[in-house]
């Protein structure tokens, strides 16, 4: 029953995600020529498993489309300046007291993610060029309005559309979009209470290992003072040390770890034949031969079958959709 219940709440989870965009790259023509960069994979994969709240904070501006393009340029300090190419016009002030106030909004609307259009002055995440005196790019900055997003949402995924390219840094976005909406819904709950903690932690117990084993250590020290400590306080350091966990990629060794972990669970309980198959499937995992879901599946097979009722609340075996861990299709 447990295993059965965990693989349709894994189809339900995603269904609730809410994830800020940039808007240009759900095809809006809101770019500084008029056009738009329209990601398939966000438009025809993820689309169908996330609530979009798009922005468009140069057009929010009120530059219009088309308007004259724009960039980063060296200023006083570390701080890059927002200007206009052609006429040099600083926008840097406007942008900043409209990010400011943009964000506050934002954050009221309890988004699970955000992706960001990279290499945009005002949206680029990282690696945004910023100009010299004599128009060279000099260095590497963020875009303004990215800059206060992350500023003032620091719990939540961030992520431009040219790493989620990657298939290794999609399936990492997803299960952080997926760790932050479990979250949401966890501290939405009314008068939670220590022993809340408590069960949220242990489901996560073998998805924190796989992220990263110091973390997981760190949140078990917080859940045991939780019952001598204010619960408020703890929920908050629990609440950043769990995004800075699921912020570390897990890694195929410590997949591994955690499959093993889980398998010696009920090892005893299966023939010869079924022990050896398990393990193989390990094994053959830990080599690259086969992806993650095969292991986790023969493991999720026993669970249900043998009712190992801890085994069945760990969100570590719920199934993502495969569309979302394919490769990514072309891009308009």
């Amino acid at each position: 029953m447990g295993a059965r219940l965990n693989q349709v709440m894994a189809a339900d989870e995603t269904r609730s995600l809410r994830v800020g965009i940039s808007a240009c790259l759900l095809g809006e023509r809101v770019r500084y020529d008029g056009g738009h960069k329209r990601d398939a994979f966000l438009t025809e994969v993820l689309a169908k498993h996330v609530e979009w709240v798009p922005v468009c904070p140069e057009v929010e501006l009120g530059l219009g489309v088309p308007r004259p393009p724009m960039r980063l340029e060296r200023g006083r300090g570390a701080t890059p300046r927002l200007v206009v190419e052609a006429t040099g016009e600083d926008l840097t002030a406007r942008m900043r007291a409209y990010a400011a106030w943009r964000v506050r909004g934002i954050a009221s609307l309890e988004l699970d993610g955000y992706v960001l259009k990279s290499k945009s002055p005002s949206c680029g995440l990282a690696r945004v060029p910023v100009h010299g005196s004599d128009d060279d790019a000099e260095a590497v900055g963020r875009g303004l309005f990215a800059d206060a997003l992350a500023e003032a949402l620091p719990l939540i995924p961030l992520e431009d559309e040219r790493r989620l390219a990657r298939a290794s840094v999609r399936a990492h976005f997803v299960d952080r979009l997926l760790g932050a909406a479990r979250w949401r819904a966890f501290v939405k709950r009314r008068r939670a209470r220590a022993g809340d903690l408590v069960a949220f932690h242990t489901a996560h117990k073998y998805a924190l290992l796989a992220h990263s084993p110091e973390h997981y250590e760190t949140l078990g020290r917080l859940v045991a003072a939780a019952g001598r400590r204010r619960l408020a306080n703890v929920i908050a350091e629990y609440a950043a040390t769990f995004s800075a966990a699921y912020a570390v990629p897990a890694t195929r060794g410590r997949h591994v770890n955690a499959l093993e972990h889980m398998a010696g669970f009920f090892a005893r309980a299966l023939s010869d034949d079924q022990r050896a198959e398990l393990t193989m499937a390990i094994a053959d995992y830990a080599r690259g031969a086969t992806p993650l879901a095969d292991p986790l599946a023969l493991i999720r097979a026993h669970v249900h079958r043998l009712g190992v009722a801890y085994l069945a609340e760990q969100v570590y075996l719920r199934s993502l959709p495969p569309t979302l861990l394919a490769p990514a299709g072309s891009q308009d």
